[in-house]
């Protein structure tokens, strides 16, 4: 419930933020389609627009299997900056934190596997492709990033990784 929390404190922050957009649509979400195709994780991300040019925004994911790559539960931020030839789509580059929890598998020679619950913050680069409608209402979003772990455990990877297929919806 203090994940959830934070989130909405986290877009209502971003939506005060700003008041200087000159374009009527400057909030987006969205559903992360490729993830949740690919591994039934269900991804929502809200990104809210600074300019024409550069936004803040957050992501949230939730999975039923504890031991995928990046767990079974991420809250994240982000800053991206957009280089295409119109406003806000084309290609981004970003800068992202993400704190996600889940399990991990550690073979023990006299239990057999041992679960063990880990939570971690990570932080990273990334980019992606943004394609936007003509009514600037819709979009479809291509993106991956390359992030360290801060803190890992012995048993945990120093790297993550993420990535997404998203369609969005701005008002």
């Amino acid at each position: 419930m203090k994940k959830v929390i934070v989130l909405i404190i986290l877009i209502g922050a971003s939506y005060f933020l700003s008041a200087q957009g000159s374009s009527e649509n400057n909030d987006e979400i969205k559903f992360n389609v490729g993830h949740f195709l690919a591994t039934s994780t269900i991804g929502f991300a809200y990104e809210h627009y600074i300019n024409e040019d550069t936004s803040i925004g957050g992501d949230i994911y939730f999975d039923n299997k504890a031991t995928d790559y990046n767990g079974n539960f991420g809250l994240g931020a982000n800053i991206r900056a957009y280089f295409g030839y119109e406003p806000r789509s084309g290609f981004f580059a970003e800068a992202f934190g993400l704190y996600y929890t889940g399990e991990d598998d550690i073979p023990d020679n006299n239990l057999g596997q041992r679960n063990v619950d880990y939570s971690t913050l990570a932080l990273g680069l990334g980019g992606g492709f943004k394609l936007v409608t003509f009514s600037e209402r819709f979009t479809v979003e291509l993106n991956g990033g390359f992030g360290r772990n801060i803190s890992p455990e012995d048993y945990q990877d120093t790297f993550m990784y993420k990535a997404g297929l998203s369609v969005g919806f701005r008002f």
